[in-house]
């Protein structure tokens, strides 16, 4: 009887078994929470929430804060990568493997994926033993490259051939000894490109890095789905491996790496979290002409698009580059304008501000004798108010332009005009063509500057 006890405790003791993540912050956050979720594709499952204990311990003669979080998984928790977010805005989350196993890190919150350490985990430390390893053959090759490039030998050659070598080796090791992990199908999929022997012109090798970046990658597999690593990945190629300071080649080569990474991908639904993933970076870079192309060439393709999120893009976007700038009138004395009807500049510079805002006090008279180098464009200030008090005082100072100001019975930026212009801070820039297109809108007034210096 006693020995059937026994057995009865342990088999509920392995039901009721739990998984603990650990977490430790140094320095910890400003904020007391932590949030759970699993990932799963874009939309990551809410599993919990913990709060954040601080303390503090001695390291040497120095005091050193910390913030500890934790939480409890239970037995039948599914296996998959975990992100803890602490943070609502930036990157403000750590992401880690779970798979049956006590999870337990530390890092800074200001750098979570450059200083995450793990201390207990064989998944999430053997992945992260497989990138830091990599890292250091992979830099090496580069540099060997790069040299190679400036100055051809065959000694780079020869210690560009023995890094290779190494990198490949750190590759079969870490694939064996991950084989039956989840790590095993992010390991297999972070590999780098290298070609097999030294490249002696830098365009050619730039188009083999290029054409082979998603050469390791399978966007069937469902681990590396339920995770960041495909959009990361995406991310990369997209707006860091192909980009430049030029705008209109920043958009061709956007066009030409976009088309090229969708083409990799077959599976609909990662597909489709792709160009949506894309077509929000691009929204909330105001640029209309790229989310037009995408969904136009697309999306819109697509069996199981999603014309709700597409509608709510398109009306982010009323306001950007390519689209024409919501029309308003004003008055000035006794005159009446509209900004579709002006027609004394061959392009324009709409400028949304308030006396209220320090920044625009000290920028707009700064604006105002710059822009008078530019005889051709007419500005146009709007000035966002409480009341016209302050306005008329200080409009005195910007002579020679337009002036309309919006106010609200209730709360000045909720005026028709501002909220067609979904303004949400001053200054905001506006620059217009002849037929009142919005052509570019930059973010400082030394964007402005740079702007009309390069006209």
């Amino acid at each position: 009887m006693k020995k059937l006890l026994s057995l009865i405790l342990l088999i509920n003791s392995i039901a009721n078994a739990q998984f603990s993540i650990k977490g430790t912050m140094t320095p910890p956050e400003d904020s007391d929470w932590v949030m759970l979720h699993k990932l799963q594709g874009v939309k990551p499952k809410y599993i919990t929430n913990a709060t954040i204990k601080f303390d503090t311990i001695v390291m040497g003669a120095q005091k050193q804060a910390l913030g500890k979080f934790s939480f409890e998984l239970p037995n039948n928790a599914e296996p998959g990568v975990y992100r803890a977010t602490y943070r609502t805005k930036g990157s403000g989350f750590i992401d880690f493997i779970f798979n049956k196993e006590n999870v337990e890190f530390i890092f800074n919150p200001k750098y979570p994926e450059q200083s995450i350490v793990f201390n207990s985990s064989r998944e999430n430390k053997l992945y992260s033993q497989y990138q830091e390893a990599c890292a250091k053959v992979q830099n090496k090759i580069f540099e060997h490259q790069m040299n190679y490039l400036k100055d051809p030998s065959k000694d780079t050659k020869k210690k560009y051939k023995t890094e290779l070598k190494n990198l490949k080796d750190i590759q079969e090791k870490y694939e064996n000894k991950s084989e039956g992990m989840l790590s095993h199908n992010f390991i297999k999929a972070s590999q780098r490109f290298n070609s097999s022997n030294i490249i002696d012109e830098m365009p050619d090798y730039l188009e083999a890095t290029n054409d082979n970046f998603f050469k390791y990658i399978d966007f069937d597999d469902e681990v590396l789905y339920n995770s960041a690593f495909l959009i990361d990945r995406v991310n990369d190629f997209v707006f860091y491996l192909n980009s430049s300071e030029d705008q209109v080649t920043r958009q061709e080569l956007h066009k030409e790496s976009i088309e090229k990474a969708l083409g990799f991908i077959s599976n609909k639904k990662v597909k489709k979290e792709v160009i949506e993933f894309l077509a929000t970076s691009f929204t909330d870079k105001r640029n209309s002409e790229i989310v037009d192309w995408l969904f136009t060439e697309f999306y819109d393709r697509l069996s199981n698009s999603d014309e709700k999120f597409k509608r709510k893009k398109l009306d982010q976007l009323s306001v950007s580059v390519g689209r024409e700038a919501p029309d308003f009138t004003w008055k000035e004395g006794e005159q009446e304008y509209k900004l579709s009807e002006l027609s004394d500049g061959r392009n324009y510079l709409l400028i949304f501000w308030s006396t209220a805002c320090p920044h625009c006090t000290r920028e707009i008279p700064e604006v105002h004798k710059f822009m008078k180098d530019f005889s051709g464009t007419s500005v146009v200030s709007f000035a966002i108010e409480d009341n016209d008090t302050e306005f008329k005082k200080f409009k005195a100072k910007l002579e020679g332009w337009h002036h309309a100001i919006g106010t609200h019975p209730e709360y000045k930026f909720d005026n028709e005009v501002v909220r067609k212009y979904k303004i949400d801070a001053t200054p905001t820039y506006f620059v217009l063509d002849q037929n009142k297109k919005i052509i570019a809108i930059p973010n400082t007034i030394d964007d402005v500057h740079k702007y009309f210096e390069n006209l």
